[in-house]
């Protein structure tokens, strides 16, 4: 009898969770309904004007239509593949140079004043430049990307290396350590969290700057299709195809948080979020 009430314990201690999820779920839904009958209430009551803010029904129409066309989808392949060429840039470089300057305080002093500078400046001030070294292709989107991803990765890198634990350091060296060793076995699960962090914010602002280039640069995708649908006053597929990066975003930030949680399952951030 005993031994079948313990096995009984786990489901009934993992309802808790399960109910907070549908609870989570449930709101969720409530608040995008709520959204949706918003939407549609403010072109049709006059609050609004109807010919530039079609009603809820109007966009989702031109949503279901654009996703018939095969267009559709390959702009989206465009925009994605912008967006994945552009972050596996960032992030190589962002992790490498942030390594190499965050373990030598040398130059971690001497790139301080350079990183200050160049960090704060607006990736979309870079498009002329790109489009001078690139004219209107890939390459110039990319120059954007990656620079507004590039510092998402780096900082965060930087402060990973620099939170190693000096007592752990010094344990690392008594033990003869080699350099390569003490970076597998400690720098690396300090810095991890950080990257994880780090490579997450630089999902969005990728998709963000992809989409800010094919609208401005003018290379095929979501973005040049958002401003030709503008150009010819079909409002319903700008607001359906503006839907559409907000899908893109937030299945990228859900994709890429799940990637987070499995790779530091063994943090205690995450175990505290699992507990909690």
């Amino acid at each position: 009898m005993a031994t079948a009430t313990l096995g009984a314990a786990p489901p009934r201690a993992r309802s808790p969770r399960r109910r907070r999820t549908l609870r989570k779920l449930g709101l969720g839904l409530a608040g995008i309904l709520g959204f949706l009958v918003t939407w549609q209430l403010l072109p049709t009551l006059g609050v609004v004007d109807p010919r530039f803010f079609p009603t809820a029904t109007e966009t989702l129409a031109a949503l279901g239509q654009q996703m018939r066309d095969l267009e559709f989808w390959r702009n989206v392949g465009r925009t994605l593949t912008a967006w994945g060429i552009g972050l596996v840039i960032a992030t190589v470089l962002a992790t490498v140079l942030g390594t190499i300057i965050g373990l030598v305080p040398f130059l971690r002093r001497a790139t301080h004043t350079t990183v200050e500078f160049l960090r704060p400046i607006p990736s979309v001030a870079l498009i002329p430049l790109a489009v001078l070294m690139y004219g209107y292709q890939l390459q110039a989107a990319l120059v954007i990307i990656v620079f507004a991803s590039f510092w998402q990765v780096f900082i965060q890198v930087l402060y990973g290396v620099a939170d190693v634990d000096s007592v752990a350091r010094d344990t690392a060296r008594s033990f003869g350590l080699s350099r390569g060793e003490q970076i597998v076995h400690l720098v690396f699960p300090t810095a991890l969290p950080y990257l994880m962090t780090g490579l997450r914010l630089a999902a969005a602002v990728a998709l963000i700057l992809a989409i800010t280039a094919e609208m401005f640069i003018g290379n095929p995708g979501l973005g040049r299709e958002i401003v030709f649908a503008q150009s010819a006053g079909n409002y319903p597929t700008v607001y359906a195809l503006v839907i559409v990066t907000g899908v893109l975003g937030l299945l990228i930030n859900l994709v890429f948080r799940a990637i987070e949680r499995r790779s530091l399952s063994w943090h205690q951030s995450i175990r505290g979020e699992e507990v909690l």
